[in-house]
């Protein structure tokens, strides 16, 4: 009936505009763990600062969502109940790491929800592997680079800076430091939000609103809102693992931190790439705590975020796929 599909779309688009909301408290760490941990910014400060960025980035580019609704699986075999079932794990696995304070990818939980849903849907046999591939590489690459950019950018600020005394250095970075926040946060709203909007798209696509896949203005704004929002909430759990627990961070650490990464994130999301922002901050506090020396990073903690990257896709995919099963009886394929 027109009347169940309107609904269904309705409760896709409600459902990407909570996991974006989640998004943005889940990944507030990504632009402002490091500046609230060496004190360059209060909390409160550095999450109004990263919500407003957040949603100014996000309005920049729809490349990133356009890889996203378009590279993993053909739009034919796009049913409303897939994308709500997709958006449903990558929720949940969302909400897990948060409680457990673990800095997973909101990325690769979106991703691996709609692999997972669509696979209970039509099969393994109708995924796009030439996108698929395009996605993978990008998710498993940045944080190489991330962590590679972060021990270089550490050591040439050490080696320029070498004669100078580390009370003034610190002083001064961390006023630099508030600008590579900004930057990060900047670069956070181009990649996060645009994962929202390609699901949301997909979904409008899929019901016929849209003859052809282009975001729409509206749900470039709904999405930047609900990344904004959800930054502006705040996610301290994170934060505190990522800025201090992870590696014990200066004021001139955290500025190689952002800048590095929001360079790696901004370049990836320019040409569409779907990289995953968790993973290139975390990568880069490596690399800058492999610059000091190898007992710097909390290598325990480290374990554990590599096991929550290792789980997100299958996991979120296993949740989707379960939601599919069991709802779809109900609710129509």
């Amino acid at each position: 009936m027109p009347e169940t599909a309107f609904i269904m779309l309705c409760m896709v688009i409600l459902a990407a505009l909570v996991f974006d909301y989640i998004n943005g408290f889940h990944d507030t760490a990504n632009a402002i763990a490091t500046c609230v941990s060496t004190r360059a910014l209060t909390v409160k400060a550095a999450i109004i600062m990263a919500a407003g960025l957040n949603f100014a980035g996000a309005m920049v580019s729809t490349k990133v969502a356009t890889t996203i609704g378009k590279g993993i699986v053909d739009a034919n075999h796009v049913t409303q109940m897939v994308v709500l079932s997709g958006i449903l794990g990558a929720i949940l696995w969302d909400l897990i790491t948060w409680y457990y304070g673990l800095p997973s990818s909101s990325s690769h939980a979106i991703i691996g929800g709609l692999l997972g849903a669509v696979i209970a849907h039509d099969g393994i046999g109708v995924l796009h592997w030439v996108g698929l591939k395009k996605i993978v590489l990008s998710l498993v690459i940045s944080p190489i680079v991330g962590t590679v950019i972060g021990f270089i950018f550490m050591v040439i600020m050490l080696w320029s800076f070498r004669n100078k005394a580390p009370r003034g250095l610190n002083n001064g970075f961390r006023k630099l430091q508030i600008l590579s926040a900004a930057f990060m946060a900047f670069s956070h709203g181009t990649a996060d939000a645009q994962k929202s909007m390609g699901v949301i798209t997909m979904a409008l696509v899929s019901y016929g609103t849209l003859p052809v896949f282009i975001v729409p203005v509206w749900v470039k704004v709904a999405c930047a809102v609900a990344m904004g929002l959800g930054t502006a909430a705040g996610g301290w759990r994170i934060i505190k693992t990522v800025g201090s627990d992870f590696v014990k961070l200066q004021p001139v650490h955290g500025f190689c931190v952002e800048t590095a990464s929001a360079g790696v994130i901004l370049g990836a999301s320019s040409i569409g790439m779907p990289v995953s922002t968790t993973h290139v901050i975390t990568s880069a506090i490596l690399g800058v705590g492999l610059s000091k020396r190898l007992s710097a990073v909390n290598w325990t903690l480290a374990g554990r975020i590599m096991v929550a990257w290792v789980l997100t896709i299958p996991a979120s995919g296993i949740v989707a796929g379960m939601a599919y099963l069991i709802m779809s009886p109900f609710l129509g394929r």
